[in-house]
């Protein structure tokens, strides 16, 4: 039987943004002030599930100073947003409706806040903790005043780097993971800046995480590097897709579905694992970034039907639009209220390719063959045990009449779904009814009449 996350459609949510909560946290001396607590999110629940996502990615949880990420206490949520109690309910409430929770790990850096950092300001060489942080030298100070230095991410001194090869630090990090299992139920853990993380302490995390919980799922954030270091029976379950993030709206752009094809093809190994997304928290809306608005469906199907765990970034399937500025990626993260959403044909689309990719096992880590190509048509089958689901895209702005010469012999193709926005001229010849499309099959060769900017899904049905 397949594991959930096999099978996941995710939503993404991005909590400090949606819920708009201040961009500074208050003292850790302070009282708690909720003034968006977790409640809120609650109503996105059934959304989710209208969507077709029956798995979210949301964060980061940990109490912070700032942006998230400059973690501050690892098992508290995150005052602005509420309680650990708050969380502990929406998973619940998550779950009833079935949809699998993922929370941010935030393990290679932590803020200047956490209890670990400020005993060694204040004691130096004599902190138990004095050797919890990477590469501390006491004889040079750092650009923020200590009276010592460290190793920071990416040159940011907000954020020191811990030491993952200190027993002390991996146990605390590990029992960490445990409480968030034991306390919320979570059911697994995005690595934030897994491609700068300790091999052997993804290794022992990947051990440690199978024993508390059965199919618990590791995700981490790589950007560049070959993914296989990471995703295999050691490691992770799965990395971000970022190149094919990439692809998937240049390719549109520039009008080269020879750029997705290569791409897919150079992961095939583990691309069925990895987690592909057209947008996030630190990228700009693909609205923002598509030259042609229509062809956010092409690209949509593409995320649903070529290999991957796809997952849809809060605010996007209305088709919302953001980009990062050189200083802030604010603009990225709004706050949205529910209730003024309305509904749109690109709502709808990936609801419907949501459950296009539920109901067919092809998808849910299926077999990928690539059947045609060229600079703006791209079709190609996927193979599941039970299900064989042909997916065929073209981003012209005309219709395009691809024949595609099939690896087998099939009896019977039934058409799953077409593209909305530009309707394809009817062709009665072709023997199908008016509204699903053109297709003409006979034996292992396919005709289709793909529609401008968009595509059509087909399930296909061998010969026994």
């Amino acid at each position: 039987m397949r594991a959930w996350y096999e099978k996941a459609v995710f939503y993404h949510i991005y909590p400090l943004g949606l819920l708009g909560a201040p961009k500074e946290n208050f003292s850790p001396d302070k009282e708690p002030v909720c003034p968006a607590p977790l409640r809120n999110l609650e109503p996105w629940i059934p959304h989710m599930k209208e969507l077709g996502c029956n798995a979210l990615y949301i964060g980061p949880l940990f109490e912070s100073s700032t942006h998230g990420y400059d973690t501050r206490d690892y098992r508290l949520v995150d005052r602005r947003l509420g309680t650990n109690e708050d969380f502990r309910r929406f998973v619940k409430l998550c779950h009833e409706a079935g949809i699998q929770v993922v929370v941010d790990g935030v393990f290679n850096h932590t803020g200047r806040e956490f209890f670990a950092f400020r005993s060694l300001q204040e004691n130096r060489e004599d902190s138990p903790y004095s050797s919890w942080y990477r590469n501390v030298q006491f004889h040079t100070g750092s650009p923020l005043g200590d009276s010592f230095c460290y190793d920071c991410w990416q040159g940011h001194f907000s954020l020191p780097c811990l030491n993952l090869s200190n027993p002390e630090v991996k146990t605390y990090l590990f029992d960490t993971v445990r409480f968030w299992i034991e306390q919320f139920d979570i059911d697994g853990i995005r690595l934030d800046c897994a491609n700068v993380l300790d091999m052997s302490f993804m290794q022992e995390l990947r051990e440690k995480t199978a024993a508390m919980k059965p199919e618990f799922w590791l995700m981490g954030e790589v950007i560049h590097g070959e993914y296989g270091r990471w995703v295999n029976l050691q490691m992770l379950h799965s990395v971000t897709n970022y190149e094919l993030h990439k692809a998937l709206y240049s390719g549109h752009n520039d009008h080269n579905y020879f750029e997705i094809a290569h791409n897919v093809r150079r992961l095939e190994a583990v691309g069925t694992a990895l987690y592909t997304f057209t947008d996030n928290h630190d990228e700009d809306r693909l609205y923002s970034k598509l030259h042609c608005k229509a062809h956010l469906f092409p690209v949509y199907q593409l995320l649903f039907t070529l290999p991957g765990i796809p997952s849809i970034y809060y605010g996007s399937e209305w088709g919302i639009e953001g980009k990062r500025s050189s200083c802030s990626d604010e603009a990225l993260r709004p706050a949205l209220s529910l209730e003024q959403m309305e509904n749109n044909e690109l709502t709808e689309y990936i609801s419907s390719l949501a459950a296009i990719h539920r109901e067919n096992d092809a998808f849910h880590g299926g077999r990928y063959q690539e059947l045609f190509l060229t600079n703006r048509q791209y079709a190609f089958c996927r193979f599941g045990s039970e299900t064989v689901v042909l997916s065929a895209v073209n981003n012209d702005e005309q219709e395009a009449a691809v024949s595609v010469s099939l690896p087998f012999s099939v009896k019977e193709a039934e058409f799953l779904l077409q593209s909305p926005g530009n309707p394809i001229s009817r062709n009665p010849a072709a023997g199908e009814a008016e509204g699903t499309g053109v297709f003409c099959l006979q034996d292992r060769h396919l005709s289709l009449t793909l529609p401008p900017n968009g595509g059509i899904v087909l399930r296909l049905f061998p010969v026994s």
